[in-house]
C-alpha cells in the first residue's frame, strides 16, 4: 500500500530553511554549541570568540531571529538560552558522520600506504 504524501505549503519550508541559514556560520555553530549545555551571558559568549560586541549582537539576533535561542534581560546583562534543545542532538548526529568520514579517510590512507 502506497503512503500519500501530503504537501505542505512553501511557507513551511522557507520556516524551515530559516533555520538552517541561521546555522550556517562558524560563530553561530559555535554560541549553540555552548549553549546547548546551558544558558550564558552575551559576555560570556562574546568572549568565546574573541568578537566585538555588535558582531556578537548581529549573530545572536540571527539565531533569535530564527527561533533558535531565546534571550531574557536581568539587571545590566543579557542571557541565551537554546530554545531549539533538538538543535544539540543534530549537532551530535553530525559530529558523529564527520568522525565516521576520518575513520574512512584514515582506513584509505593506511590501505594505500601498505
Amino acid at each position: 500500500m502506497q503512503t500519500i504524501v501530503r504537501r505542505k505549503p512553501d511557507a513551511y519550508y522557507t520556516a524551515r530553511a530559516e533555520v538552517f541559514k541561521a546555522l550556517g556560520h562558524p560563530t553561530r555553530l559555535r554560541f549553540v554549541q555552548a549553549l546547548a549545555e546551558g544558558e550564558l551571558c552575551v559576555c560570556h559568549l562574546q568572549e568565546l570568540v574573541d568578537a566585538d560586541m555588535s558582531t556578537v549582537s548581529k549573530h545572536l539576533s540571527v539565531l533569535r531571529q530564527a527561533g533558535v535561542v531565546q534571550s531574557e534581560k536581568r539587571g545590566n546583562q543579557v542571557y541565551y538560552r537554546l530554545r531549539l534543545p533538538c538543535v544539540g542532538q543534530f549537532m551530535d548526529c553530525i559530529d558523529a558522520m564527520l568522525q565516521e568520514q576520518v575513520s574512512d579517510h584514515l582506513e584509505a590512507v593506511g590501505s594505500a600506504l601498505r
